[in-house]
This record gives structure tokens, C-alpha cells and sequence, in this order.
């Protein structure tokens, strides 16, 4: 058998402006934890009415991460990026009139029209990547597309830092900074909506015209047609593994500084900087994890690194010092290839179903809306025992990745 080839050169251009999209929200995402801290002097909100920032992005994946996958199936990829990109923009520009009055709440709503255009980018995105070549190689293009994510995740509060932070005081009520910001980014998001409108998107497989005759493991080929898309045990168990892979993310990160404070000893500044390695730490396991699954295949590796999860949530819960401080950037190491691994594992041979089974696996990112509020009950007493309530999470993944990822026809 013919070895399967990562991207076929008529696919390239189309690969690196889906790629560039991966980048673009991992840059936004990321900035939410600094727009936190800046609206709390800014605005003069507390904690808990900064932490609607989250809810607001959320909830977007929420309500619009269905509506984006039946768009995808009626219209296609490229409609379906332009719209993902025009929400994004829509929302980003809003910011200038939400800093004009000062409103937190006009924030919130810039943020949620934001979220929707990054749920349906989301939504898009992965199925396309993984449509842009062999099935065989799915798992890898969208690792390696989310690659580009992880380093918009170390970007995003830097950038966000230096233009918010840089030049002015934490609690300045300042907030030309922000709209210069997003000003910005609102500007290279039109120019990257301009450039897919021109974007010659090359014809793909057609799920609805491939039949059994071709090869089921090179195309995606719908195996049980008559079947109902909840039918179809991996995609379900996808969806599952999704919710609590997204939640345990939230708890994790949520307490990472704690963690360093209470039980490290750190000044919160020197703990928030080693948040930085923390992130570094998923970018090396997504270049590990993507070289490694041209030799291992995508769902032993994704069970491997959940059992790796699991040990490191152990010994983090132990509180051993720098024993179990590396432990806990180990977890991000070991997280690093589960969201797209799961991703393009849960749409194999879906076929005619692809599109809306991406929109609810892309819904799975509600799990980290709550997850962090149950680690919060334990860390309230113990920041170390609440990284207990992660493993279960981890089995579940496990559990998708050693025996449920099978296609069943």
C-alpha cells in the first residue's frame, strides 16, 4: 500500500490559510486572561465580574457552534471561513464603541459576537484541514495546524501585556490601549476575509458522492449510511472525551498560579511567569506529538499521553515541591495533542455528516466553563488535592483513545 502523504502539493496554499486561522484565535483566546486583569483597574470590576469575560466566549461556542455546522454543510468551507471571519471582525470592532462608553457589558457583548466568530472558524476549520488530503493523514495536518495555535497562545498575552500594560499603569481608566489594540487585529482580520474571498478553494472530496468502492481509510466514507450521526459510537464518545479534555484544560490553567503561590511559595508575579513556560510546554508536546504520529498511530498516542495526564495529576495532588511543579507543566505537555487528536479521530468516516458532527465536538469547549468552578470547591481548602478531580476526566479520554475511537460500521 502506497504510504499516505501529509499534503499533496495542490493543497498547500489552501492548507496555509486554514493553518493561519489556527493562529488567529489561539492569539485572541489567549488575550481574555489579560483583559481579565486590565478591566478589574479599567473598569473597576472584581474578579468575579471579570471572569463573565470567560462565560461570554463560551457561551458563543455554545449557542453558535450548531448554526455554524449546518451552514458548513448547506455552503461549503469557504463561506463558511468568510462568515467565521466577518463575526470575528464584527466583534473585534465593537470594542472601539465599548471603550468609547466605558461599559463593561458593551464589552461582553463585543466578546460574545467575537466567541461566535471563533466557534464557527473552529467549526470550520478542523474539518477542512483534515479534508485537504488522505484521511490517513487527518490526525497529523490538524496537529500540525494546531501548532500554529499554541504559539498564538504564547503570543496573545504578550501582545496583549505590551499595548495594555506597557505604557501605562495596570489601573489607568485609560482606554484608548484597547481600541488601539483591537483596532489592529480588526485590520489584519479584514485583510485575511479579503484574501479567502479571492482564495481559490480546490474541489475536495465530496462525502456525499464517495461510495464503499473507495478506500474507506484514505476517504471519508460514511461506512453505515442508514445510521443517525448520534449512531455513531466515535463520534458520541468524541464528543465525550471533548467536553472533559476542554474541561480539564479550564481547571488545570485556572489554578496554575495558585498552585505556584500557596504551594511553591512564588510571588504572583513570578508565578504568572512561569505561566509562560507552562504554555511553551504544550507548543513542545504538539511538535513532539505531531512527529511522533508519523510512527505511532493518532489514538494509542492520544491514549498514552492521557495515562501520562493522569500520573502527573497524581503527583501534582502530593504537593511535593518542584517534584510536583514540573508534574503540573508536564500536564500541559501531555494535553497538547488531545483537542485535535480527538477532533479528527471523532470525524473519521462520517461522510454526508462531517460538517455538523464538527459542530458538536467544536461544543465540547463549554466543558471548561464549569469544570474550574468544582476545582475551585476543593482548591478553596487545598490547591494541590483539587488536581485530583482532573483524572477523572483523563479516564475518559483514555478510555476514547485505547478502545472507543473505532469506527463501527
Amino acid at each position: 500500500m502506497q504510504k499516505a502523504a501529509f499534503i499533496e502539493k495542490k493543497y498547500i496554499v489552501n492548507f496555509i490559510f486554514v493553518t493561519s486561522l489556527f493562529l488567529m484565535w489561539g492569539v485572541l483566546h489567549a488575550m481574555s486572561d489579560v483583559l481579565n486583569k486590565y478591566f478589574q483597574g479599567a473598569l473597576n470590576v472584581s474578579k468575579s465580574q471579570s471572569g463573565l469575560i470567560q462565560l461570554s466566549v463560551f457561551g458563543a461556542y455554545f449557542i453558535m457552534s450548531i448554526p455554524a455546522g449546518y451552514f458548513l454543510k448547506k455552503f461549503g468551507y469557504k463561506p463558511g471561513v468568510l462568515l467565521g471571519l466577518a463575526l470575528f471582525a464584527t466583534g473585534i470592532f465593537m470594542f472601539v464603541p465599548a471603550a468609547n462608553a466605558a461599559s463593561f457589558s458593551f464589552f461582553r457583548i463585543a466578546l460574545f459576537v467575537m466567541g461566535c466568530g471563533m466557534a464557527t472558524l473552529e467549526t470550520v476549520a478542523h474539518p477542512f484541514s483534515a479534508a485537504l488530503g488522505d484521511q490517513r493523514t487527518s490526525d497529523l495536518r490538524v496537529n500540525f495546524s494546531q501548532m500554529f495555535n499554541a504559539i498564538g497562545a504564547i503570543s496573545g498575552p504578550l501582545i496583549a501585556s505590551f499595548f495594555l500594560f506597557g505604557t501605562e499603569g495596570t489601573n489607568s481608566t485609560d482606554l484608548s490601549s484597547v481600541k488601539s489594540l483591537y483596532i489592529g487585529i480588526g485590520v489584519v482580520i479584514i485583510l485575511l476575509f479579503i484574501a479567502f474571498l479571492f482564495l481559490r478553494v480546490l474541489p475536495l472530496d465530496d462525502p456525499h458522492s464517495v461510495t464503499k468502492a473507495d478506500d474507506p481509510e484514505a476517504v471519508n466514507i460514511d461506512l453505515a449510511p442508514s445510521k443517525k450521526l448520534y449512531q455513531h459510537k466515535h463520534f458520541v464518545w468524541a464528543v465525550a472525551a471533548q467536553f472533559f479534555n476542554v474541561a480539564a484544560q479550564g481547571g488545570t490553567w485556572a489554578f496554575f498560579i495558585n498552585y505556584g503561590h500557596e504551594v511553591m511559595g512564588f510571588s504572583n508575579q513570578t508565578a504568572s511567569n512561569y505561566m509562560s513556560v507552562f504554555m511553551l510546554m504544550m507548543a513542545l508536546g504538539r511538535v513532539v506529538g505531531t512527529f511522533l504520529m508519523k510512527f505511532i498511530a493518532p489514538n494509542k498516542l492520544l491514549a498514552a499521553f492521557a495515562m501520562g495526564s493522569i500520573i502527573m495529576c497524581l503527583i501534582v495532588a502530593q504537593g511535593w515541591g518542584w517534584t510536583s511543579y514540573i508534574a503540573l507543566m508536564m500536564i500541559n505537555f501531555f494535553f497538547s495533542i488531545m483537542f485535535p487528536t480527538i477532533f479528527s479521530l471523532g470525524l473519521k468516516n462520517l461522510g454526508g455528516n462531517t460538517q455538523q458532527g464538527s459542530s458538536f465536538i467544536s461544543m465540547g469547549v463549554v466543558g471548561g466553563a464549569f469544570f474550574p468552578l468544582l476545582m475551585g470547591q476543593i482548591a478553596n481548602h487545598d490547591v494541590a488535592k483539587a488536581y485530583y478531580l482532573p483524572i477523572i476526566c483523563y479516564v475518559v479520554i483514555f478510555l476514547f483513545g485505547y478502545r472507543f475511537f473505532k469506527v463501527k460500521h
